[in-house]
């Protein structure tokens, strides 16, 4: 049964959660055949001030 974690910034609506969701359970179900019912996916939203890319904190790059 796999697992799918998408981690990313806040800020997305439910509608394109779903959509994304779809695309990917349909995905790995046609290259993995694994079945629908056993595709799992959870959506981690970070909010902004908590990443840091290139060694900065991207609320900081944001402010510049």
């Amino acid at each position: 049964m796999p697992m799918i974690t998408v981690e990313w910034i806040e800020g997305r609506t439910a509608e394109q959660k779903a959509k994304l969701a779809k695309r990917i359970t349909d995905a790995m179900v046609e290259e993995t055949n694994v079945a629908l019912d056993h595709v799992w996916i959870v959506f981690k939203d970070v909010p902004r001030s908590e990443w840091a890319m290139s060694g900065q904190m991207l609320s900081e790059k944001s402010s510049k």
